[in-house]
């Protein structure tokens, strides 16, 4: 794996689970194969409940990073996106850059990766319509796992780790 811009190595999913731990947070993580896009996920997934998600990394212009992160049946139009986060034009960010900031691949793009953001470069943006469904399921760092988590334990995580999410509301279309 490729160093942070702190040089240090990304965490592992060892290591969230064991800050998790730390912050008083349960979780249940399922095995299964690597998927890479949300049709894979859905038929690997089996019967895991709740909120399954679809988690896009962009920037702007100005090399301003967010992480998306949405129900998985939203369709997302970045021109939409950015007006809604008051950004320049969106373009997905590069597997390079999503390394360097969230220390993870594509596919496995996930709100835990802001453990691995120390200088708090990347934002993020929820969609509010995934308050209702519980629990949240995201990749624990790793596209082999899912792992469920109370809403209010993910958003007490990302405030412990200096993420503020922005609540936004994503149009209710499906795709």
């Amino acid at each position: 794996m490729s160093p942070l811009p702190d040089r240090e190595q990304p965490k592992t999913p060892g290591d969230l689970f064991r800050r998790l731990e730390e912050l008083g947070i349960e979780t249940t993580t399922v095995h299964h194969t690597a998927v890479f896009t949300v049709d894979e996920a859905r038929s690997q997934r089996g019967e895991i409940a709740g909120c399954h998600t679809k988690n896009l990394f962009v920037r702007d212009k100005k090399g301003v990073m967010w992480l998306v992160v949405c129900q998985e049946n939203r369709k997302v139009d970045l021109l939409w996106l950015s007006e809604s986060l008051g950004t320049g034009r969106l373009s997905f960010g590069s597997p390079d850059r999503l390394m360097r900031y969230l220390g993870v691949i594509p596919g496995a793009v996930t709100p835990f990766a802001v453990v691995n953001d120390r200088s708090g470069e990347v934002r993020v943006a929820l969609d509010r319509g995934m308050l209702h469904v519980e629990p949240w399921n995201f990749h624990p760092l790793d596209n082999t796992m899912t792992t469920s988590i109370a809403s209010r334990d993910m958003l007490r995580f990302l405030e412990a780790e200096g993420h503020s999410p922005k609540l936004m509301e994503l149009p209710q279309s499906s795709g």
